[in-house]
């Protein structure tokens, strides 16, 4: 399973400089800053943000204009808020239209009986249970999560003991403290 990578990196905007290393198995977690700042750094690592400095990587691969549809190919992106409608003039929490029309995401091969089976075992609403289960179903080794609720804790522990490499980012003490690593922004 592949492991995710950021050395050195920085984001127009920010400060500080950002390292990680995300493997399979491991829950990562990403705390401090603003749900926006947070939110900046799930979608720099599917190389939706531009990076001024570092480099992103995917087992040693990294992270460019030339490699960043197949890397892409290898995550399942949970966003949060989803918004139904609307286009996107500034990378805001992305609208549904946004993340199914990223080319890894066009053809979903989801039976409605396998979707329900994953929602039920999330144990979460409705809504949140069916992006992540459409993120898991998608069977990509590298899961970011845009801040789940306190209740995903659990599946997104399970999701690492069967192999993902699950990132997220919460502002949710419960919910960080059952990460493996706890990276402060």
């Amino acid at each position: 399973m592949p492991m995710l990578e950021l050395n050195e990196v920085l984001l127009s905007g920010e400060e500080r400089t950002l390292s990680l290393m995300a493997e399979a198995g491991q829950t990562t977690c990403l705390v401090g800053g603003t749900r926006r700042r947070r939110q900046r750094w799930l979608l720099a690592m599917l190389g939706l943000e531009p990076v001024q400095v570092g480099y992103i990587s995917v087992d040693g691969e990294p992270l460019n204009r030339a490699t960043a549809g197949a890397l892409r190919a290898l995550m399942g992106y949970v966003p949060d808020g989803l918004r139904t409608e609307g286009q996107v003039v500034s990378y805001e929490p992305p609208t549904v239209q946004d993340v199914f029309q990223l080319r890894a995401n066009r053809h979903l091969p989801i039976s409605n009986g396998l979707l329900a089976e994953e929602m039920r075992r999330t144990g979460l609403p409705a809504d949140e249970a069916r992006w992540l289960a459409v993120a898991v179903l998608l069977g990509r080794p590298i899961l970011l999560v845009d801040h789940p609720s306190a209740a995903a804790a659990d599946y997104l522990r399970l999701q690492a003991r069967e192999g993902h490499t699950v990132v997220f980012a919460t502002d949710d003490e419960v919910l960080w403290r059952t990460a493996d690593k706890v990276i402060e922004i």
